[in-house]
């Protein structure tokens, strides 16, 4: 027993040495994709330098951001990492805003949707696409920051509801994509500002997650795990969501792809020091493997399982399934299984 407690103690002391210069997430053999919520951008003095180093370290492909105010001091970031460029729609307003790695990324097109004045109770922020190529495949990137608030209860009848309109965006943008983009890879991702797990009747999501043939809600094992890997710590909740179409459903089964929420504010000593001087959202990163499938058999006993969840969602009773599974211990940590 007193040498458990030592392994755990010397744990302990190597988590909280960690530094932002040990944050890492993208890679050169992945597509990544992180959405990012930064707050007002920037919260402090010292949010720019934070950012910068932040955005350094996880190595993504393309950054889908919210919350930008400052542009100017943003675009002076940006020129400091020279991999990358951004884009706003607006030079005096940022909000949405996407970041883009230039060796790696080949944009096509930047636009935004449903801007008219009809589209403004769903959308607050008009959604922002960026059309790209990354190794050969092409790509449809659609950012958003739906409205915040409400009750909990979804009014169908209140069109000024808070829920009613996050039902509208999630309803509105899968029409756009059913029609525009039906053959397209599509990542749908941002600050959607609701949780996935609510019941049917006040799910703001359900019509997404009802057509679990053409969509994944890729970050919904993480919705239905442990509050401690939850991408908003201070409600706390799972808002942040990255969710992919059909044409995309095979890279993410790769064994090398996953679905993260990157815990930023483990590599700043605390919490309190990340969302005075950073955010009050975590980023939430997908990672795309290429390589073939490759079946996993590996046993861990120390692993207590809490419960086994297929690709869409689904609790597993038994073993007989085959494909992707995600096995969710007690504290929320998952494994990722392939199946034959």
């Amino acid at each position: 027993m007193k040498r458990l407690i030592i392994i755990l103690l010397i744990s302990a002391n190597i988590s909280y040495s960690q530094t932002l210069n040990d944050l890492s997430f993208g890679t050169d053999s992945t597509f990544d994709v992180i959405s990012w919520n930064i707050e007002w951008f920037p919260n402090s003095n010292l949010t720019a330098d934070y950012v910068e180093t932040i955005l350094t370290q996880l190595n993504a492909d393309v950054y889908a951001l919210q919350e930008i105010d400052d542009t100017t001091l943003f675009k002076q970031v940006i020129s400091n990492l020279p991999q990358y460029e951004c884009y706003f729609k607006s030079s005096y307003y940022g909000g949405l805003t996407y970041v883009y790695n230039v060796n790696t990324v080949q944009v096509n097109s930047k636009y935004e949707i449903y801007s008219s004045q009809p589209f403004w109770n769903a959308f607050p922020r008009k959604p922002q696409v960026l059309d790209i190529n990354f190794n050969g495949d092409n790509y449809i990137i659609i950012n958003n920051h739906f409205k915040c608030c409400g009750d909990g209860y979804l009014d169908i009848n209140d069109s000024g509801d808070e829920e009613n309109r996050r039902m509208q965006a999630v309803s509105l943008l899968k029409d756009y994509i059913d029609n525009n983009f039906n053959s397209k890879k599509v990542i749908l991702l941002g600050d959607l500002n609701d949780i996935y797990t609510d019941q049917t009747s006040n799910n703001v999501f359900q019509a997404l997650i009802d057509d679990n043939i053409n969509y994944l809600l890729t970050d919904l094992e993480i919705a239905q795990s442990n509050n401690l890997n939850w991408s908003y710590p201070t409600w706390p909740s799972h808002l942040d969501h990255i969710i992919i179409t059909n044409e995309i459903f095979n890279d993410f089964q790769n064994y090398n792809s996953l679905i993260q929420v990157i815990k930023v504010d483990s590599f700043m000593n605390s919490w309190n020091n990340y969302e005075q001087n950073v955010t009050d959202h975590r980023p939430v990163g997908l990672k795309l493997n290429f390589s073939n499938l490759t079946p996993i058999i590996e046993n861990n006993n120390n692993f207590k399982k809490k419960s086994k969840i297929d690709i869409m969602g689904r609790n597993i009773k038994n073993l007989n399934s085959s494909g992707l599974i995600f096995n969710i211990d007690e504290s929320g940590d998952v494994e990722k299984y392939i199946y034959y």
